[in-house]
């Protein structure tokens, strides 16, 4: 989770999307980093945990992450959780909610990983509030800079 902390700080600090960080691990060793690069790249789908995926399987040369575990600093979104789902990802690690960003104006569907896990009859075992405080920190320190915004 540190690793996903320091890239959203990084992603803050160069306002690149908003306070979103995510790491994929495999045997507890770090394959990749991602921070959300929407505003940056013009695209929609550039989320912290696509942008680790993508490099996931760059690295690994494969799209079935099966044995990988994702490490977010806020609770996936729908379209994350999907793409987590497709790669065969088996574990989730998040601090903040979902409902705590759609609070600051990101647009936010308030659908939870619970129920995504349950609609979806998926196996993905969900880890909440992970280190929640330093997750917080970000929405604080993301709600100070004067280059914020949301989409």
């Amino acid at each position: 989770m540190l690793a996903a902390i320091k890239a959203a700080e990084k992603g803050i600090s160069n306002a690149s999307g908003g306070p979103f960080g995510a790491c994929l691990t495999q045997n507890g060793k770090v394959i990749s980093i991602g921070y959300n690069t929407v505003l940056k790249d013009q695209n929609p789908t550039s989320h912290a945990e696509i942008n680790a995926i993508k490099e996931a399987c760059k690295k690994l040369k494969k799209w079935d992450l099966s044995g990988c575990e994702i490490y977010s600093t806020t609770e996936p979104c729908p379209m994350c959780f999907s793409a987590i789902s497709w790669a065969r990802i088996k574990k989730i690690t998040y601090g903040t909610s979902i409902s705590d960003v759609k609070k600051l104006g990101f647009n936010e569907l308030l659908i939870s990983n619970d129920t995504m896990n349950k609609l979806g009859k998926a196996k993905i075992k969900i880890t909440k509030g992970y280190m929640l405080k330093e997750c917080q920190s970000l929405l604080s320190q993301w709600k100070k800079t004067s280059n914020k915004k949301t989409y």
